[in-house]
């Protein structure tokens, strides 16, 4: 009938995930704000930094003998909960212990979403951070080696105070892949590739 204007539980759920697509808007203009105490005015923003750790996470698999879908998928992700707490910076995190819980804040923002979609982003998150798959460690090696790539980058555009996040990332990588690429990151310009073009 024209004009009927009855709500369906389908249509609540559609509101719910454009509800969420609105949220997840906000990772574009959200600052990796650690990068402030390197004096780096205008850091990349969280949703630039998930787009190449899901890269990143791909080739990785790839070279670990795992599914580079999989690992990609839980890399896009892996920081989804910050349009609820922010990107806190590695020196705030000893004060926040035990109060934040990941697989809680996205179970809090897919809740009125359809199960099949509220359950996909739920396992993927439950996933990263449990670290019990091969994807998942390939992942968590695509986080740090983004962020030693993004230092190297900075510290190319002439911000010297990085080598702590280097240095930091590059003791926490687990896969041998990843190691590889972050020593070959530390000896290559990040202006390398234009010259293969």
């Amino acid at each position: 009938m024209s004009g009927d204007h009855t709500r369906r539980p389908e249509d609540d759920e559609a509101s719910a995930t454009a509800a969420f697509a609105f949220e997840l808007g906000v990772l574009k203009t959200m600052r990796r704000a650690g990068w402030w105490h390197a004096g780096v005015r205008d850091p990349e923003s969280v949703a630039e930094h998930s787009l190449r750790v899901a890269q990143l996470a791909s080739l990785i698999a790839a070279e670990e003998g795992a599914d580079p879908a999989r690992a990609a998928f839980l890399g896009l992700w892996h920081d989804s909960q910050e349009t609820r707490t922010g990107d806190i910076p590695h020196t705030a995190k000893p004060y926040l212990a035990g109060r934040i819980d990941n697989r809680a804040i996205t179970a809090d923002q897919t809740a009125r979403m359809p199960d099949t979609a509220a359950k996909t982003v739920r396992e993927a998150v439950d996933e990263y951070e449990s670290q019990d798959t091969a994807e998942a460690h390939c992942a968590k090696d695509a986080d740090k080696l983004e962020c030693l790539i993004q230092a190297v980058e900075y510290r190319a555009a002439g911000h010297q105070n990085v080598q702590s996040w280097i240095d930091s990332s590059r003791a926490g990588l687990r896969t041998d892949a990843a190691r590889r690429i972050a020593d070959a990151a530390l000896r290559t310009s990040p202006l390398t590739w234009r010259g293969h073009i």
